[in-house]
């Protein structure tokens, strides 16, 4: 019997604890909700200058993010030309390859066309190795090769450091 007591009574209590907590927590929330429906002068001045610093802040982000677009797009066009020029480069470059691979005739206009249009490309390679060549005037120039090589490095290299430009450093 005493234990049914002493449970009763800690039933009684905890529903007393939980009807108390929960006039506690209406009565709150209705204070607080009445405070922000009718803020005192300084707590709307207050809230003002937080909401102004937000959305200055947030008009600061969209320009700034603007400039940034911008600039990646410029640097985008500067890297498709640079792109098209060694683009354009290595083909010239393989073209005379491939015309003193196949022994091309050295007096026809379109031979001396192309060597005079890769000469200012060629020439910082001419002698820095041997070409090898076979009877019949075949011949693999390996300077080219290296020029074709150092010019896609060159390109590579270029390429890197525009994308450095344009990389964008977000803060949260």
């Amino acid at each position: 019997m005493i234990d049914n007591k002493l449970a009763r009574d800690e039933s009684q209590r905890a529903e007393n604890y939980e009807a108390i907590k929960s006039d506690v927590k209406a009565e709150i929330g209705g204070e607080i909700a009445a405070d922000a429906q009718h803020p005192t002068p300084e707590a709307a001045q207050h809230i003002e200058n937080l909401a102004g610093g937000m959305r200055q802040k947030a008009v600061d982000e969209v320009v700034h993010t603007g400039g940034e677009v911008e600039r990646g797009r410029f640097i985008a066009r500067v890297s498709q030309i640079v792109d098209y020029i060694f683009y354009l480069i290595y083909g010239l470059l393989a073209i005379r390859l491939m015309l003193a691979l196949f022994a091309a005739n050295n007096s026809s206009a379109f031979v001396q066309l192309i060597k005079d249009i890769t000469d200012p490309f060629y020439a910082p390679f001419k002698g820095i190795v041997r070409s090898l060549s076979v009877e019949g005037g075949f011949t693999l120039v390996l300077p080219i090769v290296v020029a074709i090589v150092i010019y896609i490095l060159v390109h590579l290299a270029i390429n890197g450091l525009l994308r450095i430009f344009v990389h964008r450093k977000t803060t949260v």
